[in-house]
Protein backbone atom coordinates (compact mmCIF):
# COMPACT_ATOMS: atom_id res chain seq x y z
CA UNK A 1 0.00 0.00 0.00
CA UNK A 2 1.20 3.44 -1.04
CA UNK A 3 0.30 6.03 1.18
CA UNK A 4 1.12 9.27 -1.68
CA UNK A 5 -2.24 10.96 -2.84
CA UNK A 6 -2.34 9.77 -6.74
CA UNK A 7 -2.28 12.78 -9.31
CA UNK A 8 -6.00 11.75 -10.78
CA UNK A 9 -5.57 14.34 -13.49
CA UNK A 10 -2.45 12.50 -14.89
CA UNK A 11 -4.63 9.79 -16.20
CA UNK A 12 -7.59 11.76 -17.83
CA UNK A 13 -7.31 13.93 -20.81
CA UNK A 14 -6.20 17.28 -21.66
CA UNK A 15 -9.70 18.84 -22.47
CA UNK A 16 -11.02 16.94 -19.11
CA UNK A 17 -8.27 18.33 -17.35
CA UNK A 18 -9.08 22.18 -18.84
CA UNK A 19 -12.20 21.49 -17.93
CA UNK A 20 -11.42 21.17 -14.38
CA UNK A 21 -8.81 23.93 -14.26
CA UNK A 22 -11.68 26.48 -15.44
CA UNK A 23 -14.07 25.01 -12.62
CA UNK A 24 -11.74 25.44 -10.21
CA UNK A 25 -11.15 28.87 -11.20
CA UNK A 26 -14.86 29.68 -11.61
CA UNK A 27 -15.16 28.48 -8.11
CA UNK A 28 -12.45 30.93 -6.45
CA UNK A 29 -13.98 33.94 -8.32
CA UNK A 30 -16.94 32.99 -7.43
CA UNK A 31 -15.72 32.68 -3.46
CA UNK A 32 -13.79 35.66 -4.35
CA UNK A 33 -16.75 37.51 -5.19
CA UNK A 34 -18.88 36.18 -2.25
CA UNK A 35 -16.14 37.23 -0.22
CA UNK A 36 -16.05 40.97 -1.55
CA UNK A 37 -19.86 41.13 -1.18
CA UNK A 38 -19.35 40.73 2.30
CA UNK A 39 -17.07 43.01 3.09
CA UNK A 40 -19.30 45.90 0.76
CA UNK A 41 -22.06 44.91 2.97
CA UNK A 42 -20.08 45.51 5.86
CA UNK A 43 -18.90 48.71 4.84
CA UNK A 44 -22.23 49.97 3.70
CA UNK A 45 -23.51 49.15 6.76
CA UNK A 46 -20.61 51.18 8.91
CA UNK A 47 -21.04 54.05 6.53
CA UNK A 48 -25.02 54.13 7.03
CA UNK A 49 -24.85 53.84 11.04
CA UNK A 50 -22.02 55.82 12.18
CA UNK A 51 -22.18 59.48 11.41
CA UNK A 52 -19.43 60.86 10.18
CA UNK A 53 -17.24 63.36 12.64
CA UNK A 54 -15.80 65.89 10.63
CA UNK A 55 -15.72 67.23 6.65
CA UNK A 56 -13.20 64.37 5.57
CA UNK A 57 -15.02 61.74 7.04
CA UNK A 58 -17.55 62.91 5.10
CA UNK A 59 -15.97 63.51 1.84
CA UNK A 60 -15.23 60.10 2.07
CA UNK A 61 -18.23 58.44 2.50
CA UNK A 62 -19.40 60.58 -0.48
CA UNK A 63 -16.45 59.32 -2.61
CA UNK A 64 -17.95 55.85 -2.06
CA UNK A 65 -21.48 57.14 -3.38
CA UNK A 66 -20.14 58.38 -6.27
CA UNK A 67 -17.56 56.27 -7.69
CA UNK A 68 -21.02 53.69 -7.09
CA UNK A 69 -22.64 55.76 -8.82
CA UNK A 70 -20.15 55.99 -11.78
CA UNK A 71 -19.99 52.62 -11.94
CA UNK A 72 -23.82 52.54 -13.28
CA UNK A 73 -23.11 54.76 -16.08
CA UNK A 74 -23.26 53.87 -19.08
CA UNK A 75 -20.22 54.12 -21.43
CA UNK A 76 -22.09 57.25 -23.34
CA UNK A 77 -23.17 58.76 -20.06
CA UNK A 78 -19.85 61.17 -20.92
CA UNK A 79 -21.42 63.83 -19.21
CA UNK A 80 -21.90 62.66 -15.93
CA UNK A 81 -18.81 61.17 -15.71
CA UNK A 82 -17.25 64.15 -15.80
CA UNK A 83 -18.93 65.68 -13.50
CA UNK A 84 -18.91 62.61 -11.04
CA UNK A 85 -14.55 63.54 -11.66
CA UNK A 86 -14.99 66.84 -11.14
CA UNK A 87 -16.33 66.53 -7.76
CA UNK A 88 -14.02 64.34 -6.92
CA UNK A 89 -11.28 66.22 -8.16
CA UNK A 90 -12.79 69.08 -5.80
CA UNK A 91 -12.81 66.84 -2.61
CA UNK A 92 -9.17 66.08 -3.64
CA UNK A 93 -7.94 69.36 -4.01
CA UNK A 94 -10.15 70.76 -0.93
CA UNK A 95 -8.33 68.10 1.23
CA UNK A 96 -5.18 68.46 0.34
CA UNK A 97 -5.01 65.26 -1.16
CA UNK A 98 -2.75 67.26 -4.35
Amino acid sequence: MNDKPLDLDKHRGMAAQKATDIRRILAEVENNARTLRDRQEVLESQLRSVPAASWPEAAAKARYVLNLYAAGLGAADTQHRDLVEAVLADFARLSGEN
